[in-house]
Order: C-alpha cells, then structure tokens, then sequence
C-alpha cells in the first residue's frame, strides 16, 4: 500500500512540474498544455501556405527545408519548390518567412538582423518585443494548449495576429492588419508534410522600385529613373526581376519603356484599347547603373502597376 502511494504521489508531482505536456484529454488522447519548446526541422520538410494581399491576387507556395546548415549550423534555410514562385516572392516581397531562419526562435531575417517573430518556450502572458515589415512590434502570448495564439502591435494601430502549431510546426495562419484596418499579408497553411524530393529555390530580393498610376488622363508622360548597385555583402545581382499589372479602357492606350544608361530598350510593352495584362512576371539582364521609366499614357482609363527588384538566385536539389 505505501508503495502504491508514494508512486502516485511521484506521477502526480510529475504532471505539475514544469514544461509537461502529459494532461489527457476527455477520450484518453494525449493533449499539450504548454509550454510549447522550439521544434526541430529536417531536409525536406515542407509548408503549403496560400498568401493573401490586398494589391496582387491570392497565391500559394510550397517551403521546403533546403538545409540545415546556414550561419554555421545555427540556422535553417526555407525554400521554395518552383523557381518562378521564388521570383515572384523576391519581387513582392509579402513573405518574410524566407531564406536564413535561425534554430533557437525560428527567427526570420529583417535588413540582416534576425528577428523574434517568436520566442520559445511559448508561455502564456510572455511579452517580448521585434521587428517586422520595418514596423516595431510588442507581442503577447495570450493562449498556450497545442497552439500558441499571439498578437502584436504597433502603437499606430498596426496589428498582427498569428498562431503557431505545434502539429504544424511553424504557423497555422499569419495576419498583418494596418491602422486602417485593411489586411496586408494574410498566410494560412494548406498542408505541410516531410520528405520532399527535387529542386528547391531561394532567390534574396532587394527592392529598386514600385510605381502605380490609374487614370492619369490624356495624353499625359511619366518619367522616373532609379540607381542599381551591387548588394551590400553579397557583390552583383544576378538579375532584375519585374512583376506588372496593366489595364487600358476603352478609347485609351499604354506605353511602357525602361531604358539603362547607355539608353538601350532593356524592356518595353504597349497596351491598346481594351487590353490587359495581369501578373507578369520576367527578369532582365542586370547591369549595374541608371535605369529610366518611362510610362506613357492616353485616354481617362488606364491603370499600370510595376515592381522592380534585384535578386540573387540559389537552389538545392534534395
């Protein structure tokens, strides 16, 4: 009889000690209660995630775990699986859960600094404070069971709630949300798995320029020109990399021209009466130097959205 007591005494004392996950739930199946620890990824293991922007059309990619190596050992790299979605992320620039994320806070990388989006073990009430999209942040932990629900704020009203899955491994959804209340990056997951095989792409973007022009009137000439230089540690870019939406109405038309400093054509497109074009996306020859804009516009109803980015690519096969 003692025996059987001081052995419940023991299990009992166990499941209120620290850092547990032993409590059952009501049909007997084991349930997490917290705190949740840092998880270990793999080569290989994968994250489908559908991105949601108010400027450009939902998209998915699939993150794969290119390796394990980064920063000496202390970081993952996160991949994608198709080149032309690594493209296309480097030029939006909407996922910063790209490229180098470090092993002890999954942190993601921000102008080379590695910020706590996160911060393990996950508890309940913890506060702590990061940078993100270039916005400053205070994060609370306001629930912890097998998911960690956290908000962050700014003081402008800027707010992001997202929640990490310990199933799951990194988060199940992801919102940033401005002081206007509009949703800026919505990223839920779709699937996530272990073992994918093939080639994966990581491609570092740095932004050279966004322009946006609707209904600009008749007649009317745009000019800009922006400056490339090498990247800051890593030397030249590989390439330039475009993504640009264009609408012309009825009785309007566009024109579009980007010249280097030699004045060479290096990218130009026309848009009659009526026509369209969404989502494109290419690259262009990256010499260093000026480029010129130029966007010509004619009749009241047009619309041209164009993003510019440097990038230099990388891929695994695994």
């Amino acid at each position: 009889m003692r025996g059987t007591t001081v052995t419940l005494i023991l299990l009992l004392l166990g499941a209120s000690s620290s850092g547990c996950t032993g409590l059952f739930g009501t049909d007997g199946s084991e349930e997490v209660a917290g705190p949740l620890d840092v998880p270990v990824w793999d080569v290989g293991d994968w994250w489908l995630y559908t991105f949601s922007t108010p400027d450009y059309y939902d998209d998915s990619a699939r993150l794969v775990i290119a390796n394990t190596d980064e920063e000496n050992g202390d970081a993952y790299m996160l991949a994608i699986s198709s080149e032309a979605e690594a493209l296309r992320h480097a030029v939006l620039n909407h996922n910063p859960f790209l490229g180098r994320i470090t092993k002890d806070n999954l942190s993601p990388y921000e102008n080379g600094n590695q910020q706590n989006v996160l911060v393990f073990p996950l508890l309940e009430g913890e506060t702590w404070s990061f940078t993100l999209f270039s916005i400053e942040w205070t994060a609370l932990v306001s629930s912890v069971t097998d998911e960690a629900i956290i908000s962050a704020t700014n003081s402008d009203g800027s707010r992001l709630d997202y929640v990490y899955d310990a199933e799951v491994k990194l988060f199940s959804n992801f919102i940033w949300t401005d002081p206007n209340g509009v949703e800026q990056l919505r990223m839920k997951i779709s699937n996530h798995g272990s073992g994918h095989t093939g080639e994966v792409h990581f491609v570092r973007g740095g932004d050279l320029f966004n322009g946006i022009w609707e209904d600009q009137g008749n007649d009317i000439e745009i000019r800009d020109s922006f400056l490339v230089s090498d990247h800051p540690t890593e030397g030249e870019w590989d390439d330039m990399i475009y993504f640009l939406d264009a609408d012309s109405g009825s009785g309007s038309s566009i024109s579009f021209t980007l010249r280097d400093h030699t004045s060479a054509s290096i990218l130009a497109d026309f848009w009659g009466p009526g026509a369209s074009e969404w989502g494109t996306l290419g690259t262009i020859p990256y010499p260093s130097g000026e480029y010129t804009m130029t966007a010509t516009f004619t009749g009241s109803s047009t619309f041209l959205k164009v993003r510019i980015s440097a990038g230099i690519a990388q891929s695994w096969t695994i």
